[in-house]
């Protein structure tokens, strides 16, 4: 490896975005060698190479000159290692089977509901029929809302949380889009909440106000906090 290429490897180490979207783009070929090895798991390719780029990032975090190999040699594990932990735990969030139950029994109770009322029941009568407090009902229903993408549209104004933060060039894109996921997990909990109903999910402000059970104007206020985090984090 000549001198400019590890420098480069090391900026990168050390926290900068261009030299890592450089880098990432450099290896794309490497990145999507690996990502094929897990093609056909029921993981959108995209996502494996995503997951491998975040791989290859924590490589960049780790990688010491002194260890005496390549930063090939030793980035292809770490790639390799992510995507395998992600399969490892499903791709996603584990729900417990306490909070699946409660999902059930409360979509039940909804239908029911909806049958004897002619509506669509209010909280306290959700409540009161399933024996569950309002925290536990908006904690069952978000817990079981599937994970999309974080480049779906939202439901009413169609723009990416991508968008929402800021239009990246196209070498940084990728960087800007791994580093965005490990960001929204450092949310509070509330927040973190609304930005996977908006963004993942694609639900509109009303909707996601439905499934927590508050008023769209705290959801809005909630998003607006969301996007204001990460916008100053992405731009530190």
């Amino acid at each position: 490896m000549d001198e400019e290429k590890r420098s480069e490897i090391l900026e990168a180490g050390k926290g900068s975005r261009e030299a890592a979207g450089r880098l990432i783009m450099e290896n794309s070929g490497l990145i999507w060698s690996i990502a094929r090895r897990y093609f056909g798991r029921g993981v959108d390719p995209e996502d494996l190479y995503q997951l491998g780029c975040l791989g290859f990032l924590k490589a960049l975090e780790g990688y010491d000159p002194a260890f005496g190999t390549q930063f090939s040699t030793y980035a292809v594990p770490k790639i390799a290692g992510e995507i395998r932990r992600f399969l490892r735990d499903d791709g996603a969030v584990k729900v417990s089977r306490g909070l699946k139950e409660q999902a059930a029994k409360i979509f039940a109770a909804r239908q029911t509901l909806e049958q004897r009322l002619g509506r669509e029941p209010l909280l306290s009568e959700l409540c009161a029929e399933t024996g569950l407090n309002r925290e536990e009902i908006a904690l069952a229903e978000a817990a079981i809302v599937p994970t999309e993408s974080l480049q779906k549209e939202s439901g009413e104004d169609g723009f990416t949380l991508e968008h929402v933060l800021g239009d990246y060039g196209a070498e940084e894109r990728m960087v800007e889009h791994v580093t965005l996921r490990m960001l929204i997990e450092k949310l509070p909990l509330r927040e973190k909440q609304v930005v996977a109903l908006r963004y993942y999910h694609g639900l509109t402000q009303e909707g996601c106000a439905k499934v927590l059970h508050v008023s769209q104007v705290q959801i809005s206020r909630l998003e607006k906090r969301a996007v204001e985090r990460l916008r100053e984090q992405l731009q530190s």
